[in-house]
């Protein structure tokens, strides 16, 4: 890909991966900027994942997405930047004076999304993060990195909510999901990052009318796109910040990594991708 002749091209690298909504949104860029170039998706096992990376711009890639089950390796096979380590993930891969370079635009996208539904949402002190995994560990980097006086981890494994906590901080306080009630009206952010609320797995079932009136509610679920806690939250008249905004905003850093322009996250985008995720 170092001829300025070949059409620029980015992948998507996961296994499975068939059901990432990452090519439309790129197309869609690509189409309205009026770039030539093309994404594509690389169901790629983890026992051919170094290979296919160590191999990449031959195959005419001047970049990828990365997701699971392979955002780790992505992390130790590149150079990572402190975003990337930081999360323990690597999501973005892009290469630079001749080294395939990685970061982790999960952070950027989450705080994107946030300053783009609830302007002044970073007023607040105390933040409520739900769960301790990889998607955790992003919104926590993002929540530190902005400011966020506390943070409040639970997890149902207060071991992971502590391991998790002890490599951010003292700003950072693991609790049990027996403490939620009482963390809730002090948080002036409530964000969840497990899988519960998603189609086909079990409710979130957390109290929003303990939330003060100010608090703004993040779900990193977006199937359905109206979760029942961002539901319950709209009903309140509370601010939400959905997961398909998240989705789209952590996007836009590896677009113009390999292809040179900045794109914007626009209504018209959104109504693509949600009529997508709506389709039966």
């Amino acid at each position: 890909m170092t001829s300025s002749s070949k059409t620029r091209a980015a992948c998507l690298i996961g296994w499975p991966a068939a059901h990432s909504r990452s090519p439309l949104i790129h197309h869609y860029w690509l189409r309205t900027l009026g770039i030539e170039g093309g994404y594509v998706i690389e169901a790629v096992p983890p026992e051919d994942f170094k290979d296919f990376l160590f191999r990449l711009s031959l195959r005419g890639f001047v970049g990828a997405n990365v997701t699971i089950p392979h955002k780790e390796r992505a992390l130790a096979l590149s150079a990572p930047d402190a975003r990337a380590r930081a999360v323990g993930a690597a999501n973005t891969l892009w290469f630079a004076d001749g080294e395939l370079r990685s970061t982790n635009t999960d952070v950027e996208g989450f705080i994107n999304n946030l300053d783009a539904c609830a302007p002044g949402w970073d007023k607040t002190e105390d933040a409520l993060v739900l769960g301790a995994g990889g998607a955790a560990r992003a919104v926590v980097f993002g929540l530190i990195e902005r400011g966020i006086a506390r943070v409040h981890l639970v997890n149902r494994s207060i071991d992971r909510a502590r391991a998790l906590a002890g490599q951010f901080g003292a700003r950072v306080h693991p609790a049990t999901w027996d403490e939620v009630d009482e963390l809730l009206p002090r948080a002036g952010l409530l964000v969840n990052t497990t899988s519960l609320g998603m189609h086909g797995q079990p409710a979130l079932e957390i109290d929003v009318g303990l939330l003060p009136q100010h608090a703004v509610v993040s779900d990193l679920v977006y199937v359905p796109l109206v979760t029942p806690l961002l539901a319950a939250a709209e009903a309140r008249g509370l601010k939400t910040a959905d997961g398909l905004g998240m989705l789209l905003h952590q996007a836009v850093r590896g677009f113009e990594l390999w292809f040179g322009r900045r794109p914007q996250v626009t209504p018209e985008l959104r109504t693509l991708v949600e009529a997508d995720l709506t389709k039966t």
